[in-house]
C-alpha cells in the first residue's frame, strides 16, 4: 500500500499489510436507487451486499475511504455474544428472547466465516479461538456464565481451570477462563476490502470521498445531498459509526465516541511462543483492557485503553501497554512497538448495538463498540431482509432503543467510571495473585514413590496429594476437548457435573479454518441456503419486489 493510501488508513499495521485497495470515484451525478447506504464500513458493506444479492439497486456513500475508520482499525475479534452481559440481557427481555439473540450472534460469526471461505478473501488470516480469562480467583462469575451459556443457550463454550489456562498462557496473572473455540480473529481491513469487492461484484456502486451533507427522510423517496450530486432512494441506512453528527446530530448524540489504541510489537522470536502457546485471541477484561493476539507468528498485537478523550497512540503503547505486557508476561522481556494507532467506535450506554428502523425507510446500523465484528454481520443481514422481504427479525433489538448518551457530561462520566473500574480491577488482580502465591508457597510438594518395593510407603498425610497427582491432566497438545468427557457426556475432572459443550450437535472443533468436515447446517442468517435446501435447488434467486416497498406492494402516499 502506498504512502497516500496508508495515510487514509492511519498508518496502522493493518494498512501496512493490506491487499491492494482500488481508489473509487466520488459521486458526480444524481442517482435514483432502491437503497442508499451511508458509510462503507463493515455494517454498511454487509447491508449493501445482502440487498444487492436480492436484486435491489444499492449505492454506498463514503466520506473518505472504504473501512478507513473503526472497521479497518480494530483488533479483528469475531466473537459470539454482545458487550452487554448475558444475564443482563435475560433480565431485560426474558430467557427465550435472550436465546434468540445469542443464536443471532453465533450466526453473525458464521456469516463472517462463510464470506471469508466462499470468497477466498486474501490476507484475512483467520485463526480460531478466544479465551475470556479472569484476573481473579473468584469462580462464581464464571460458573454462573457457563451455566447460562451452556445450559440455557446451548452455546459452544467450555470452562478452563487455572492449570489449563496457565498451560497455554505462561503467566500467573490469569486464573480460570471461558473458552470460545468457534470464535476467531482476522485482519479486519483486508476483510473489509474483500467485502467491498464482493459487494461491487454483486452490483453495488461505492463512491469514496463523498460525504453526505444533508438527508431529507420524508416521503417515499428520501433525498441524500452530497457535494457532487444527490441520491434519491426508497430506503436510507445510516452506517456511519461516530461520524454522523453533521447529517444526523440527534442520532450522534445517542452514542459515546470511544477511542481504543492498538499497537503491534516488533518481532519477538521464539520467546513469544514460549510465553503464549495459545493461537487464538485473549481478553482479560470485558471493558477497556486488555485484548491481544499473536500475529505473523512472532508479533504481539495488543489493544485497549478505551477513552472518550483520544491520546497519542505510540505514547499509550509505551506508557501503558509495555508495562502491562511486562506485568503479565515478564518472561518476554522488553518489547518495542513498530506500529500504534487509534480507532474510534460508537458505544451505546446500554452496551447493545443499534439495529433497526428509526422512521419509515430510515435505518440505523451502529454502536458496535465492544461486541466484536459479528454484530456488523447481524445488522447488515437483518436490515437487508427487513427492507426487501419485510422480515421482522430485526425487531429483536427494539428493547434497546436510541438513548441519549449525555453529551460532554456523559463522556466525562464515562471516563471517570472507566478509570475507577480499571483501578478496581487492578487492585483485585493484585490481591488474587498475592493469595495465589501464598497458596503455592504453603502447598506440600507432590510425593512420588519409586518402583523399588523396599521403599517405605508414604505417610498417611500424603494421601490427598497423591490423589491430586493422579487426577487427569489438562487438555494438552494432540488432545481434543472431547477426549476429556466420558461416555455419559460429563467431564472427567472437577467439572464433572457439566454437560459437554456443543452447539447444534457439533463438537468444539469448528471445521471452517481446519480439516474439512460435513458442511454446517443453515443458520439464522444463512437464509438463502436454507431456502435453497427447502426448495431442492442448488441456489435461490428471489424475485425483485417493486422499488420503495418492503414487501413488494406499492407504498401509499
Amino acid at each position: 500500500m502506498d504512502a497516500a493510501t496508508a495515510d487514509d488508513y492511519g498508518r496502522s499495521y493493518h494498512a501496512a499489510t493490506a491487499v491492494a485497495a482500488p481508489a473509487r470515484p466520488a459521486l458526480a451525478i444524481d442517482l435514483d436507487v432502491d437503497v442508499c447506504v451511508i458509510g462503507a464500513g463493515l455494517a454498511g458493506l454487509t447491508t449493501a451486499l445482502e440487498v444487492a444479492r436480492l436484486g435491489w439497486s444499492v449505492v454506498v456513500l463514503e466520506a473518505k475511504r472504504v473501512a478507513w475508520s473503526a472497521s479497518g482499525r480494530n483488533c479483528g475479534f469475531v466473537l459470539p455474544g454482545f458487550a452487554c452481559d448475558p444475564h443482563t440481557i435475560v433480565a431485560r427481555v426474558g430467557l427465550d428472547r435472550a436465546r434468540q439473540l445469542w443464536s443471532l450472534s453465533e450466526a453473525g460469526v458464521a456469516y463472517v466465516r462463510t464470506i471469508i471461505r466462499e470468497r477466498e478473501l486474501p490476507g484475512v488470516q483467520p485463526a480460531r479461538g478466544w479465551l475470556d480469562v479472569s484476573k481473579t480467583d473468584d469462580l462464581d462469575d464464571m460458573d454462573d456464565t457457563l451455566a447460562l451459556l451452556m445450559g440455557e443457550f446451548g452455546a459452544a463454550v467450555e470452562g478452563w481451570p487455572v492449570e489449563q489456562v496457565r498451560e497455554h498462557l505462561r503467566t500467573d496473572a490469569y486464573f480460570h477462563a471461558i473458552h470460545y473455540p468457534n470464535a476467531f480473529h482476522i485482519q479486519p481491513l483486508n476483510y473489509a476490502l474483500g467485502l467491498a469487492a464482493a459487494a461491487e461484484a454483486a452490483g453495488v456502486r461505492i463512491f469514496e470521498g463523498t460525504p453526505a451533507r444533508e438527508i431529507d427522510p420524508a416521503g417515499v423517496r428520501k433525498r441524500v445531498a452530497t457535494p457532487g450530486g444527490m441520491v434519491r432512494a426508497g430506503h436510507v441506512v445510516l452506517a456511519g459509526n461516530v461520524h454522523m453528527a453533521e447529517v444526523m446530530p440527534q442520532l450522534a448524540a445517542t452514542v459515546l465516541p470511544i477511542t481504543s489504541t492498538t499497537a503491534v510489537t516488533a518481532p519477538l522470536g521464539p520467546r513469544l511462543r514460549e510465553a503464549i502457546a495459545y493461537p487464538g485471541a485473549v481478553s482479560d477484561s470485558r471493558f477497556a483492557n486488555h485484548h491481544y493476539r499473536v500475529i505473523d507468528g512472532d508479533r504481539l498485537l495488543w489493544c485497549g485503553q478505551g477513552t472518550c478523550f483520544p491520546r497519542d497512540p505510540m505514547r499509550v503503547a509505551k506508557r501503558a501497554f509495555a508495562p502491562a505486557i511486562a506485568s503479565v508476561y515478564p518472561g518476554l522481556g522488553p518489547v518495542e512497538f513498530t506500529h500504534a494507532w487509534n480507532g474510534s467506535m460508537a458505544f451505546a450506554i446500554h452496551r447493545m448495538p443499534q439495529i433497526g428502523e428509526i422512521s419509515p425507510g430510515l435505518w440505523v446500523a451502529g454502536a458496535f463498540a465492544g461486541h466484536g465484528l459479528n454484530t456488523t454481520a447481524i445488522a447488515g443481514n437483518l436490515i437487508a431482509r427487513a427492507i426487501v422481504e419485510n422480515d421482522d427479525t430485526v425487531r429483536q433489538f427494539e428493547p434497546w432503543d436510541l438513548v441519549w448518551a449525555g453529551g460532554t457530561a456523559g463522556r466525562v462520566l464515562q471516563e471517570a467510571r472507566s478509570r475507577l473500574r480499571n483501578r478496581r480491577e487492578a487492585i483485585e488482580a493484585r490481591l488474587a495473585r498475592s493469595r495465589d502465591r501464598k497458596r503455592q508457597a504453603g502447598a506440600l510438594p507432590r510425593y512420588r514413590q519409586d518402583d523399588d518395593p523396599a521403599d517405605p510407603p508414604p505417610p498417611a498425610d500424603w494421601a490427598e496429594v497423591r490423589a491430586v497427582a493422579a487426577a487427569p491432566a489438562p487438555v494438552g497438545a494432540g488432545e481434543t476437548a472431547d477426549d476429556r468427557y466420558d461416555a455419559e457426556g460429563y467431564a472427567a475432572d472437577r467439572y464433572d457435573t457439566r454437560p459437554v459443550a456443543a452447539y447444534g450437535g457439533r463438537s468444539f472443533a469448528d471445521p471452517s479454518f481446519g480439516p474439512a468436515d460435513p458442511p454446517e447446517p443453515p443458520n439464522t442468517l444463512d437464509w438463502r441456503r436454507a431456502r435453497a435446501i427447502e426448495e431442492g435447488e442448488a441456489s435461490a434467486a428471489p424475485d425483485r419486489p417493486a422499488a420503495g416497498s418492503r414487501s413488494g406492494r406499492p407504498l401509499s402516499h
